[in-house]
């Protein structure tokens, strides 16, 4: 079973990674301003996902790639935030779709964390 999540999460951020290179259209409506040169974060947070789905599958690497994944996502969460108070007045479909996105992040947190197998180092446990 965990050999199954970790491919299915590899295809995850692969396929999310692409999908920065194919639509950047679609991350570009939703940068936030403070966030400098959007096309060229588009691309590189694209090539990250592409490359942290791959080593996901390097036994070697999967801890590590576990942790980058988690700091990725948490790297996210503004960007998502701001999504919400960007379009919660209007109520619409972008609006949904970042209430969804937010806890989200927290699953795919989670799915990482327990996949490769983490453990918080001591100094968090106390």
């Amino acid at each position: 079973m965990k050999k199954l999540s970790l491919i299915l999460m590899s295809l995850l951020y692969i396929s999310a990674g692409i999908y920065h290179f194919i639509n950047p259209t679609f991350y570009l409506k939703i940068m936030p301003d403070y966030i400098p040169a959007h096309l060229t974060m588009i691309y590189l947070s694209g090539a990250i996902e592409i490359i942290l789905g791959i080593t996901l599958l390097i036994k070697k690497f999967q801890k590590t790639a576990g942790w980058l994944i988690i700091l990725m996502l948490i790297a996210f969460l503004p960007v998502h935030i701001k999504m919400i108070q960007d379009t919660w007045i209007s109520l619409n479909i972008k609006f949904i779709t970042a209430l969804v996105r937010l806890p989200l992040q927290f699953v795919l947190i989670y799915w990482a964390y327990k996949t490769c197998n983490l453990r918080l180092p001591k100094l968090l446990k106390s």
